[in-house]
């Protein structure tokens, strides 16, 4: 395979640019990556597909990942439980050298092809859930490793990364391929290739929940209620769907705790 999101950056001398010569060439940049995104699109719809049909049944997405790419795991499934009201451990987002990665590395820790898949026995991981790697370059050993063990164990598979015909791909039965070049700093792939994950994640995460119904019309109606932003949110959404006033709608959003619930028992 070639390692594109390896290769030499299109920008020479990057410590002799004017601020906004760097601004302006990341950004540049930047404006690549959803088309290249877009080219993806019907690897995501597969594998946004077959994740929603075993979360249906019961299952859970895990995401394994190392570096910016375990980061961006591990933000996206702690995100699900307030965005769409699920349990914590429905989504659940693990990271090459345990939690204290997230904010520090650990060296060496995705070198272990082992232990992705003794993190995810923690979760009693079985074969209604599906793994999820993430990794830009494709050739992270703890993503290769936990991918490789969850399809001896009938577990289905997907991955993101930004090369082409990577070793992450090859043990993934739904593959996400999303090439998206050199960067703008050669090598730092937290730039392009993490935008572009992230992009994925979010369209993953965002149409299973879809799938799961915890959307209605284009609101958030399973959102937690954790803070008074959410809280007056939530009141306005009670407020459009019943045609109650504001304190009105807020008082019966208090009462029922969700938008869903709040809605369902005034129409009854």
């Amino acid at each position: 395979m070639e390692t594109i999101t390896e290769r030499e950056s299109h920008y020479k001398n990057l410590e002799q640019l004017s601020v906004l010569e760097i601004l302006e060439n990341i950004n540049k940049e930047d404006q690549t990556v959803a088309l290249s995104v877009k080219k993806a699109l019907p690897q995501i719809e597969q594998l946004a597909t077959i994740t929603a049909s075993r979360m249906k049944a019961g299952g859970r997405l895990f995401y394994i990942g190392a570096g910016t790419s375990g980061r961006l795991g591990v933000v996206d499934a702690s995100e699900c439980p307030p965005t769409f009201g699920v349990p914590f451990d429905m989504v659940v987002g693990l990271i090459a050298g345990g939690d204290g990665a997230i904010r520090k590395a650990v060296e060496f820790a995705e070198d272990d092809t082992e232990q992705a898949w003794k993190d995810l026995l923690e979760f009693n991981i079985n074969d209604k859930d599906v793994v999820v790697g993430i990794a830009a370059s494709g050739t992270t050993p703890y993503v290769i490793g936990g991918l490789k063990m969850a399809a001896q164990n009938n577990i289905v598979t997907g991955c993101i990364v930004c090369n082409s015909g990577s070793p992450v791909a090859a043990e993934a039965q739904y593959p996400v391929e999303v090439v998206t070049g050199p960067e703008f700093l050669t090598g730092s792939t937290r730039m392009k290739a993490g935008t572009a994950q992230k992009m994925v994640l979010n369209m993953l995460s965002t149409s299973v929940m879809i799938q799961l119904g915890r959307v209605k019309g284009n609101k958030m109606v399973d959102m937690q209620l954790s803070n008074n932003k959410l809280v007056n949110r939530g009141a306005r959404m009670v407020m459009e769907e019943t045609g109650l006033n504001e304190d009105d709608a807020a008082a019966l959003l208090k009462k029922h705790g969700s938008v869903r619930n709040a809605v369902d028992n005034y129409k009854k």
